[in-house]
């Protein structure tokens, strides 16, 4: 942690939720927010998928999703699993004998629609199958893929019907007798999403997967989470979430965790702190920036570092960081550690150094 303490006016109050489990993993109450992905490979060419899952797990991911529409996935799943650091979760859609198959392969969860599954005789099935094997569900809800009778009682998707979507998966859920389920009602439009996860987060106990669907990009889909997934958070809903992005899923991941980052909520990894740059800089702020992130990628101890090409916010910033570095003149500026200043740097050397330091601090504090 940052030698700066979190003040009382930057504490979030999160909503009071049961807690589920994802293989090893505690969803709700007051477990961490998890950051989920999903792969994109071929779920039937394992050892694709299993380096994909690894990519992510590396990255953070706390649980990694991966699609299985047919049983060439459902039998690829087993050996995806056993080598997978981090629990899976098998999405399933329509066809029941995939999510048993699933729940047999040893997944940690299965991703269902129950009112999507078939009869009641097959949701009771699945169900069992994921009583059998240890295995929760989530039940989610999407605004492209409402059920007809919803459609035709509201118009058009709308939160209220993803809402009453929701709480019917629920209830063919617990009048089976199962618990072990977590929630999501995702749209692509952000102002739908957080309506629909209001009005949930009110009707239910059950732990909330956030996500904003189909979100776009890797720039315009992670500014619309940001401010979906980021309001909701700051309001205290969410106890797991996936950032979806058309773009790598280790982009998602990393994401996700700069949104948990910027309210204070899960810290992992290197915070650096910079400066847009401007002609005041005295060294070349974007370029340094962009290298330190990709030499820093590694560290997963979480640490602050400001980096700021002048002194007019540099020392200020500097005090609140464990280490930091402020652009001065005539090729040289200042090195902050703890909030203090310690020593001069040429501009020449700051970039191996400046990893160095950041090195030596999470040993550190690993080692306290």
């Amino acid at each position: 942690m940052s030698h700066n303490p979190i003040r009382p006016w930057r504490d979030i109050e999160r909503r009071k939720s049961r807690v589920i489990h994802v293989g090893d993993v505690p969803v709700g109450g007051d477990s961490p927010i998890t950051v989920q992905t999903m792969t994109n490979t071929l779920t039937s060419d394992a050892r694709a998928t299993i380096n994909q899952v690894l990519a992510c797990a590396e990255a953070g991911a706390d649980i990694v999703r991966v699609s299985c529409p047919d049983m060439e996935s459902t039998k690829a799943l087993k050996e995806i699993v056993a080598e997978s650091p981090v629990p899976i979760v098998a999405d399933i859609h329509f066809h029941y004998k995939r999510g048993i198959e699933a729940a047999e392969a040893g997944a940690a969860c299965l991703r269902i629609n129950p009112g999507n599954i078939g009869s009641p005789e097959r949701v009771r099935e699945v169900v069992q199958a994921a009583k059998d094997h240890n295995c929760s569900i989530r039940i989610g809800v999407n605004a492209g893929s409402l059920e007809k009778h919803l459609l035709e009682k509201y118009g058009e998707p709308c939160p209220d019907a993803m809402i009453e979507s929701g709480l019917e998966h629920i209830r063919i859920l617990e009048d089976n007798d199962f618990q072990e389920y977590k929630i999501s009602v995702k749209a692509s439009d952000v102002f739908m999403s957080a309506a629909a996860y209001q009005g949930l987060a009110e009707a239910t106990d059950a732990p909330i997967h956030l996500g904003i669907t189909e979100a776009g990009g890797l720039t315009s889909g992670t500014v619309k989470s940001a401010i979906g997934l980021g309001s909701l958070l700051w309001a205290g809903i969410g106890d797991t979430l996936r950032v979806s992005l058309s773009a790598d899923p280790v982009e998602e991941v990393k994401a996700g965790f700069e949104i948990l980052k910027a309210l204070g909520l899960r810290h992992r990894g290197v915070n650096i702190i910079s400066c847009p740059s401007c002609a005041r800089q005295g060294f070349d702020v974007i370029k340094v920036v962009s290298e330190l992130e990709n030499r820093l990628a590694h560290i997963h101890t979480p640490i602050s570092l400001s980096i700021i090409g002048c002194v007019v916010n540099g020392p200020g910033e500097a005090l609140m960081t464990d280490v930091g570095f402020t652009g001065g003149g005539a090729g040289s500026g200042m090195v902050y550690l703890a909030g203090k200043q310690d020593h001069k740097l040429d501009n020449d050397d700051m970039i191996n150094h400046i990893v160095q330091m950041v090195e030596s601090r999470a040993r550190d504090l690993e080692e306290q």
